[in-house]
This record gives structure tokens, sequence and C-alpha cells, in this order.
């Protein structure tokens, strides 16, 4: 009889170049219009927040912050699909919250899709507000989707 193996905790840690086809594989699979592979390129030159979330030697999803002044606006959080409904996406997310507090943030904006009812379900459970609609902001199969706007202090 042998024991089960526990998998590892998970961590972040900093995006580096060795992740992108990682995270490209994950961005083609958890969204119908992802970004290029030449935004995440631009996304490490810059420099913005980039990290992602390995367990196991393995990258399951990755964040990105734009920080400015004492706001931080989140870009991106995607969770590899084969990976949501076990903690991780909130486990990033306090990430990200973490890093905005070290940061000197006084808030933190992002943007997301009204359909995507499991990402608004998680922002607003951790203390983001509903601040306003970009209308048309997304790109969707029938033309356009608004992007809720959603703020929370760190």
């Amino acid at each position: 009889m042998s024991a089960a193996v526990e998998p590892a905790v998970p961590r972040m840690r900093r995006m580096t170049e060795a992740d992108l086809e990682a995270v490209w594989d994950i961005e083609q699979r958890a969204y119908v219009y992802p970004w290029s592979r030449g935004i995440f390129i631009d996304c490490l030159r810059v420099p913005y927040e980039c990290d992602v979330v390995e367990q196991d030697g393995r990258v399951l999803g990755y964040t990105i912050v734009s920080m400015a002044a004492d706001e931080a606006h989140l870009l991106n959080l995607c969770l590899d699909p084969q990976a949501q409904g076990q903690g991780l996406g909130r486990f990033m997310l306090e990430h990200v919250l973490e890093t905005a507090q070290a940061q000197k943030a006084r808030v933190i904006y992002l943007e997301v899709r009204p359909s995507n009812k499991r990402a608004i379900e998680l922002y607003l459970r951790n203390g983001f507000r509903r601040i306003g609609v970009r209308p048309r902001y997304y790109r969707s199969g029938d033309g356009r989707e608004d992007a809720l706007v959603l703020a929370r202090t760190p």
C-alpha cells in the first residue's frame, strides 16, 4: 500500500521569457479572444508586475499588473482551465493585492466581461466594487461586449 502524494504548495514567482510558451498556451485555452504573444513580451519589457503561479514545477496561471503612481491596474489574471475550482484564482488575487499594497497603491482597478460570472464572483468576494462600465470594450462573437470596471482599496 503506497501513501498518496500530496501536490506541492503553489507559489507565485516573477514571470520570465522562459515562461512565455506555457503562458501563451494557457491564454489560448482560456480565452476565445486571447492576447497575442507580442503583448506578453511587451508586458515583460515595460516592465509590468508579471507573475506566474507554479505548482509541482508547472505553470498553472499568471497575473499582469500595471503600477503607476499610487494606482494598480490588474490587466490579466488567468488560470489554466484544468486548474480552476481549486482556490488558485483566489491565491493569485491575494498575491496581486499584497503586491499592490507593498507598492503603496491606494486603489486597484480591473475590467471584466459581464459574461465572466466566475471572475466577477471572485472579485466581489474579495472586496472589489463595481464603479462603472466601458461600453463595447471587448470583442465578442456578435460584435462587442461591455466591460464592468471594478475597484478595490488594498
